[in-house]
């Protein structure tokens, strides 16, 4: 928004649909339990009583679970990590980076021991976030992280937009320079290409499916490791190339105190942004074997995989800010230009990530609503018709009118907003605040609470809430300064 891997992201907004759509009343039937990575993760389990039974064996290890944790949290939001570390400068920015990597760890510690209510071993296993929610917290909060989930997703469409069409116009302007040299006048907008992905975007919308895109999320997954790589590669290039480090221990300088405390808040939820793996941990971790406890080897696979994302997110914000110091990019792959055919090649995978990546975003709202829609109005052709149209060479495709509308508005409402909106680091920060605190730390640390027992102001207590407060503080101040971003590039 996004804002991990496209696999593990696509099963796990299935299953935070499915869960958002029986807490606001629209199938009290349908199974939330959804396996993760099995052999047949297509299917579910015939009733939600039934969730402790799982259809495949457990076959998950510390490693596997380490790999998703990996994949799951390295994405575009990589991309503005250098940024983040340019304004909060040489110290405060590494800094920032590894405090944010000890709350997610701390997080993930709390999460995991609520995978089995009541007993580690023996108790009722939640496969899911939404599940957790439902049984520690009740009916109420399940429904606030749904809508939660819900507006992270509207948002991260609208980022991924943002993102897209950034990568085609750098494209563009790369190979105008290449080809008349560095005076040239190459600068184009940007809404002919949010219009272009737009575009794509309701073509790809009418895939039915999570179980119908398999092929694009494998594509997606791959793109995201290819632009990280090579964002990082040419940065160290450069650091080599200038000879010498840039940057300053107290970041970019502007104009005025209260412009540099905005912008150090926005950096905070750029950096929140690039870590979002929390809410697809409790998937993860069922499909960890036992014995040991999953919860222990979650734990231990968490603390590698931060461990590991946390020296690479280092490693590409510094060399970024290193390369390029006052002048660091929003997006770390716009500041290159040559050698012209990788920076293309690279921001070619943005692109193919963000295509798929958008779909795994949107398909659970479109799931949600035409649940809805097929409930409220079980008799009206216009909802619940669906017409065979045969295309050569093509599978037969499945149209339904109410489907082929709502997903083209849908898309036609994020591309509008993007281009209304088109500022890709204040944006981040934004979708980064909104959903940091809530879903990464409050609904952990509450849940944590019921799990364990733990009575109101004792000193435990006491601590899980006070570093709750201090989440909330930090979300609050990067929502802020993403705000005032936002209206300063709008009407400046």
């Amino acid at each position: 928004m996004k804002h991990g891997t496209i696999i593990n992201r696509a099963i796990h907004m299935e299953l935070s649909e499915i869960d958002a759509a029986r807490t606001m009343g629209v199938d009290d039937e349908v199974d939330s339990h959804l396996p993760l990575f099995g052999p047949n993760s297509s299917s579910c389990s015939s009733s939600s009583s039934s969730t402790s039974k799982l259809p495949f064996q457990k076959s998950g290890t510390i490693w596997t679970a380490v790999a998703h944790i990996i994949a799951a949290v390295i994405g575009s939001g990589v991309l503005s990590i250098a940024w983040a570390t340019a304004q909060l400068g040489w110290i405060a920015g590494p800094i920032t980076i590894i405090c944010f990597a000890v709350v997610m760890y701390i997080a993930a510690c709390l999460l995991s021991d609520c995978y089995r209510t009541d007993d580690h071993v023996t108790g009722k296993p939640n496969p899911s976030y939404n599940d957790a929610v439902r049984v520690y917290l009740g009916k109420n909060w399940t429904w606030l992280c749904g809508l939660l989930l819900y507006v992270n997703f509207y948002g991260t469409g609208i980022a991924y937009v943002i993102t897209s069409a950034t990568s085609m116009r750098e494209i563009q302007r790369s190979n105008c320079y290449h080809k008349r040299g560095e005076k040239a006048h190459c600068q184009t907008g940007i809404n002919m290409f949010m219009l272009l992905f737009g575009i794509i975007q309701i073509a790809t919308s009418q895939i039915p499916d999570f179980h119908n895109m398999a092929w694009l999320s494998v594509v997606a997954a791959l793109m995201s490791f290819c632009y990280s790589f090579i964002g990082l590669g040419l940065g160290f290039s450069k650091v080599i190339d200038n000879k010498s480090i840039k940057g300053s221990i107290v970041g970019i300088p502007t104009k005025s105190a209260s412009q540099k405390i905005w912008l150090v808040f926005q950096a905070l939820g750029n950096v929140a942004f690039a870590y979002p793996y929390v809410v697809v941990l409790l998937e993860i971790q069922d499909t960890l074997k036992s014995p040991p406890p999953e919860n222990q080897t979650m734990k231990k696979a968490s603390m590698t995989a931060i461990v590991t994302t946390t020296f690479f997110y280092l490693c590409l914000s510094c060399f970024g800010y290193a390369a390029f110091g006052n002048d660091t990019p929003g997006n770390l792959l716009t500041g290159f230009d040559e050698p012209f055919w990788l920076v293309d090649f690279a921001n070619a995978c943005i692109v193919l990530h963000l295509v798929g990546g958008y779909q795994v975003f949107s398909q659970p709202v479109f799931a949600f609503v035409e649940s809805w829609a097929t409930q409220k109005y079980p008799e009206n052709i216009f909802v619940n018709k669906f017409y065979t149209i045969k295309l050569p060479v093509l599978p037969a495709l499945q149209l339904n009118f109410f489907r082929l509308c709502f997903r083209t508005l849908y898309v036609i409402s994020t591309t509008v907003t993007a281009m209304t909106f088109p500022y890709f680091n204040q944006v981040l920060g934004v979708l980064g605040a909104l959903i940091f605190w809530p879903t990464t730390v409050y609904f952990p640390v509450e849940m944590y609470i019921v799990q364990k027992k733990i009575g109101a102001w004792t000193k435990k207590w006491l601590l899980l809430e006070g570093f709750s407060m201090i989440c909330l503080i930090v979300s609050v101040l990067a929502f802020i300064g993403s705000i005032v971003g936002i209206l300063s590039a709008k009407f400046s």
